[in-house]
């Protein structure tokens, strides 16, 4: 019986462990996604405010002379920024660990020792 009640409180501690660190990976990746979303939008806005004044700019310094030009090479330079920055964001998504890794690569030990023992 005794044998019976320290298995128990084994298992029960390792779940808890589990159970401990898979909240801690659950906050941080809340923490990472909202830090993400924050820089995101802080990031759109400057870069909408930038663009507009900036291209308000070039067309009233170039109106007389080169209109086309004016209009035509800043959309071209903010289309390939785009370009750029949705290749860094891409990128950013497939270097994100992957979601409870160490969670279950805790279980995966446990399995291995349970499986392990005469």
């Amino acid at each position: 019986m005794d044998s019976l009640r320290a298995l128990a409180a084994t298992l029960l501690a390792i779940a808890h462990t589990r159970l401990e660190l898979l909240s801690t990976e659950l906050e941080e990746q809340w923490l990472w996604v909202s830090s993400m979303l924050v820089w995101a939008l802080v990031a759109l806005f400057c870069a909408g405010m930038a663009i507009v004044l900036a291209v308000l700019f070039v067309a009233v310094v170039l109106w007389e002379t080169h209109r086309l030009l004016a209009l035509g090479v800043p959309a071209i330079i903010f289309f390939l920024v785009a370009i750029v920055t949705g290749l860094v964001v891409r990128g950013k998504a497939r270097t994100k660990p992957r979601l409870f890794a160490a969670t279950l690569e805790e279980l995966s030990k446990d399995h291995k020792e349970l499986n392990s023992r005469p």
